[in-house]
């Protein structure tokens, strides 16, 4: 049963939507067999913590003095999950100038968008003198869905007065998101860092949208907004619209795949708060279950089918780039022993994955390795026997053996197979999403083009500056642009379950590939 055909013929798409959902309660509709208002029953917007700006900002409803909503097209839509990937997603999207009444509109086909959610919000005030800029306001919108169904799949579109998605001109500007499913099945992610605004970024965005990932991890410097990337207030070059080209260039992706990022040294941006992290609090809303909201936002963890993720936030342990070091006070390396200790006795989760953005171990000319890290973290995935750990910062692709105690316990060829639970851990550097290439001191070894070295001269930084090292651990070396696929094969209790770990070059070749195997729960 539709509108009336008199009603419809003095109705607009969007009032005939809000029409059939007051003529029609959820049981009804349920009854007559379409998939429903239930599914996202219960959608609300979350307030996220205030993102302060380098003047005080207005946060909340915002008004528009004179600009016709008409003229105005949302951009930069971007998801992230909520707590629990099954039933709860965060939709972001950014509006060029101040709108009224900022919504999205929900269902479960694209004909059916009558649930209807107000937006928060989030005005990022940039003033003239700051950074490269002239006075400059960004306004984020966010709208927290909540009560969702697992494995399902949603249409959304994002408006405001005068830009109503379900009018028929403008729903091609619909997008959708699949939730997590309620049970253990085979999915993809994709992950890299340093991605930045331009060519290469985009070339890689292309091809991560092909793997069709469940979601993707981007391993902090996300659009280098601060090129100088010392998290200080006398950074040069600092520009906050550059975030406006990233989240257009990204929104191909990020608009239907949940693109969870963690925070690197570009990513403080200290003009906003103390802990430089103001303004990607008006950018972003993530997972809120971290140890310390209000100093680190981009600290949480959630799990997807078998698998837990965990960011962190490495510039809390960064001797090289200390702006933010020790800012928690080790909450945040306590919260990570009790995530580890409570995920490995979940009997739910079968693989622990780590991202962060400063590397436990690389040999980069440029930072190489952080000493903080391998203090503060590595013994605990080692004793909790972490599957894999990604991280950013140094611009290329590199892949260690299986290490324990800073040494190798076993060789992992390309092709190979680790056993984490019993000998360690492999790292990967996923560094080469976008921004200039830095450099090895040893020779590329990659699928296909091997070039065997078990001595590599490098670096660690420490508390008392660089200590050089010669390291054993370097097995796969690619200085070009590129990301990660993960494949996760969940198995029955009790046999091998797996991650099919590959490293895919911008050219679309496959520069690496290596299995994490370990018994299933």
């Amino acid at each position: 049963m539709g509108v009336p055909e008199k009603l419809a013929a003095r109705m607009s798409m969007a009032e005939q939507h809000d029409y059939l959902r007051a003529r029609f309660s959820r049981r009804t509709m349920i009854r007559g067999g379409a998939v429903t208002l239930g599914a996202v029953a219960g959608g609300a917007f979350v307030p996220g913590a205030t993102a302060q700006a380098a003047v005080p900002t207005q946060r909340g409803s915002s008004s528009a003095e004179s600009v016709d909503g008409a003229l105005v097209a949302p951009f930069g839509r971007h998801l992230a999950w909520g707590n629990d990937p099954r039933t709860e997603i965060t939709v972001s999207w950014q509006v060029p100038v101040a709108v009224k009444k900022p919504f999205i509109r929900v269902g479960a086909h694209p004909w059916d968008l009558s649930r209807k959610i107000e937006a928060e919000v989030r005005t990022l005030h940039t003033p003239a003198g700051v950074g490269a800029g002239g006075d400059h306001t960004q306004y984020y919108l966010h709208a927290q869905l909540t009560h969702l169904r697992p494995g399902r799949t949603y249409y959304y579109g994002v408006g405001h007065q005068g830009f109503d998605p379900a009018e028929p001109h403008l729903l091609g500007t619909l997008g959708t998101f699949t939730t997590a499913p309620a049970h253990k099945a085979p999915f993809t992610f994709t992950a890299f860092g340093d991605e930045g605004v331009g060519y290469h970024g985009l070339a890689n965005n292309a091809l991560i949208l092909g793997q069709n990932p469940a979601f993707h991890l981007h391993a902090g410097d996300i659009a280098y907004g601060d090129p100088a990337g010392q998290g200080k207030t006398t950074d040069t070059g600092f520009d906050s619209r550059t975030w406006d080209q990233f989240l257009h260039q990204t929104e191909s992706v990020a608009k239907q795949v949940p693109w969870m990022p963690s925070y690197g040294n570009h990513d403080m941006e200290a003009w906003y708060s103390p802990n430089g992290y103001g303004g990607e609090d008006a950018r972003w809303t993530l997972p809120d279950n971290g140890p310390d909201r209000e100093n680190l936002p981009g600290v949480y963890s959630f799990s997807y089918g078998n698998t837990a993720v965990i960011s962190l936030d490495a510039n809390d342990v960064s001797f090289e780039i200390p702006a933010n070091l020790g800012i928690s006070g080790g909450t945040q390396t306590k919260w990570l022993e009790t995530q580890l200790k409570r995920y490995r006795a979940s009997k739910d989760i079968d693989f622990i994955v780590v991202f962060f953005h400063h590397c436990a171990y690389c040999t980069s000319v440029a930072h190489a390795s952080e000493g903080g890290v391998r203090q503060e973290w590595v013994p605990l995935f080692e004793k909790y026997t972490v599957d894999l750990v990604i991280n950013g910062h140094n611009h290329q692709y590199e892949r260690t053996d299986v290490i324990k105690g800073d040494k190798v316990t076993k060789k992992l060829p390309i092709g190979g197979t680790a056993y984490p639970e019993t000998e360690g851990v492999v790292y990967v550097t996923a560094g080469a999403a976008g921004r200039s290439l830095y450099a090895f001191t040893a020779p590329d070894s990659y699928e296909g083009h091997e070039h065997e070295t078990d001595s590599v001269a490098s670096f660690v930084n420490t508390r008392d500056g660089k200590v050089n090292e010669t390291v054993g651990w370097s097995r796969v070396r690619y200085l070009d642009y590129s990301f990660l696929r993960v494949d996760v094969t969940p198995a029955p209790r009790g046999r091998q379950t797996t991650l099919t770990v590959s490293g895919i070059a911008e050219t679309g070749n496959r520069i690496d590939h290596f299995t994490v195997s370990r018994r299933a729960k």
